[in-house]
C-alpha cells in the first residue's frame, strides 16, 4: 500500500518519497565497484525471481497437501524468496504465538517485503489495495493466497471488507492488515487506522501486534511512487540488509471498549517496540539480583565463629552448645573457621586457630 499522495481526503498520506527515503547508488563508487554490485544484484534478482516462479508452479500439488503441511510449506516457501534477495530474518517471539488461534495481526508497513515475512511467521489472509490484484505473478499468488482486496477510492466499500475479515475470524482464520493504510520509510510512522480492528471487535479475536524494522532503512523502504521493478533492483544491490520482526503480547479486544481504543493500543504497542539491534538489547536480570534490598543481609555475610568458641577449641576442650537467639551467626550457612570476621574488630583471628 504505497502512496504519498491521496486522491480522496480520508485516505493516509505519507511524507516519505523514494528520493528522500531510498538508497541510490554511490556516485563517487568506481566502475569494478559498481560492476562487481550490478552481477551480485542480477544474481539476487535472479534467484528472488525464480524462487517466486517455483512456488507458482508448486502451487497445484500444495493444494492437495492437508492443511498443517500446505501452511508449513508456504512458510519454507516465503523465507526462501526473502533469502533468495540476500535479505537476512530475525524472528523474536515467534515462538509463543498459538497455531490454532484466530488473530487480527497488525503490522507498521514500510515496504512490500512486510507480507512475505508476515506469512513466513503468521500465515493468514492478507487485506491489500485492489492495485496489488493487476500486479505481474504476486497478483495472482496474492490472489490464490485468499488475499481480501479493498478498493480505497470507495469509501462506501468498507464496511463490507470489515464484515468479510470478521467472518474469517469469526471462522478460526487468521488476518493480516496494516492499518497504517500507506507505506513509510521506517523513520516515521502513520496513524492506525480504527476501521480494521471493529472485526477484531465483532468476532471477539485478539489482537496480535507486529514491529518490522529494516537496516538499512533505505534498501527495503517501498514508499512514494516508486515502481516495484526498482524496489526490488535496489534491495538486491544493497549488502547486509537485516529484517526484525518482533512479535508482540496479543491484546484482548473485549478490554477495549470501541475500536479507536483497540487501534490506539496496538499502536502504541507496536511505536514502544522499536526494535534495537540484538548486541544492545538489554539481558533479563534474575529476580533475586534486581535489588539489593532482595536479599536478607545476613544471606551475604560468612559465619563467624565466637572468640569464646575459637579459645575452647584452640585448647582442646569440647565447644559448648550455642543457643539459636545468642547470634545471627547460628542461622547462617556454615562456612570455615579459617574466616575472619570482617563485620565487627578482629578480637579472635583465625591465625590462633591450630592449622
Amino acid at each position: 500500500m504505497n502512496g504519498t499522495t491521496a486522491p480522496s481526503p480520508w485516505l493516509p498520506t505519507a511524507p516519505c518519497t523514494p528520493g528522500r527515503c531510498a538508497v541510490h547508488p554511490d556516485p563517487d563508487a568506481g566502475r569494478g565497484a559498481l560492476a562487481a554490485g550490478a552481477v551480485l544484484a542480477s544474481a539476487r534478482l535472479a534467484a528472488g525471481i525464480g524462487a517466486v516462479l517455483l512456488g507458482v508452479l508448486c502451487l497445484p500439488a500444495a493444494a492437495l497437501l492437508p492443511a498443517p503441511a500446505r501452511l508449513a510449506l508456504v512458510r519454507y516457501w516465503v523465507r526462501a524468496v526473502v533469502r533468495a534477495f540476500g535479505v537476512r530474518v530475525r524472528f523474536d517471539g515467534a515462538a509463543a504465538v498459538p497455531a490454532d488461534r484466530p488473530l487480527l495481526v497488525v503490522a507498521n508497513h514500510v515496504s512490500w517485503l512486510d507480507i512475505p515475512l508476515l506469512a513466513a511467521v503468521l500465515p493468514g489472509r492478507m487485506v491489500a489495495k485492489a492495485e496489488v490484484r493487476r500486479w505481474p505473478v504476486l497478483g495472482t499468488l496474492a490472489a490464490l493466497g485468499g488475499t481480501l482486496f479493498i478498493d480505497r477510492d470507495r469509501l462506501r466499500a468498507l464496511p463490507g471488507t470489515v464484515r468479510a475479515m470478521a467472518a474469517v475470524l469469526a471462522g478460526g482464520g487468521r488476518v493480516i492488515v496494516f492499518p497504517e493504510g500507506s507505506t513509510w520509510c521506517g523513520r516515521a510512522g502513520g496513524r492506525f487506522r480504527p476501521a480494521a480492528f471493529q472485526a477484531a471487535l465483532d468476532s471477539g479475536a485478539d489482537v496480535q501486534p507486529v514491529r518490522i524494522d529494516y537496516r538499512p532503512t533505505d534498501a527495503a523502504a517501498y514508499v512514494g511512487d516508486d515502481p516495484l521493478g526498482a524496489s526490488l533492483w535496489r534491495l538486491a544491490a544493497t549488502r547486509g540488509v537485516t529484517a526484525d520482526v518482533r512479535i508482540l503480547d496479543p491484546l484482548s479486544a473485549g478490554r477495549h471498549g470501541d475500536r479507536r481504543s483497540l487501534a490506539a493500543a496496538a499502536q502504541r504497542a507496536v511505536t514502544e517496540a522499536a526494535v534495537l539491534p540484538h548486541a544492545a538489547r538489554p539481558r533479563p536480570v534474575p529476580t533475586h539480583a534486581a535489588s539489593p534490598r532482595a536479599i536478607p543481609p545476613r544471606a551475604v555475610l560468612p559465619r563467624t565463629v565466637p572468640p569464646r568458641v575459637v579459645a575452647q577449641r584452640a585448647a582442646g576442650q569440647r565447644a559448648v552448645p550455642q543457643r539459636a537467639v545468642a547470634s545471627d551467626s547460628a542461622n547462617l550457612p556454615s562456612s570455615s573457621v579459617h574466616q575472619r570476621d570482617r563485620s565487627r574488630p578482629a578480637s579472635a583471628s583465625s591465625s590462633r586457630t591450630p592449622a
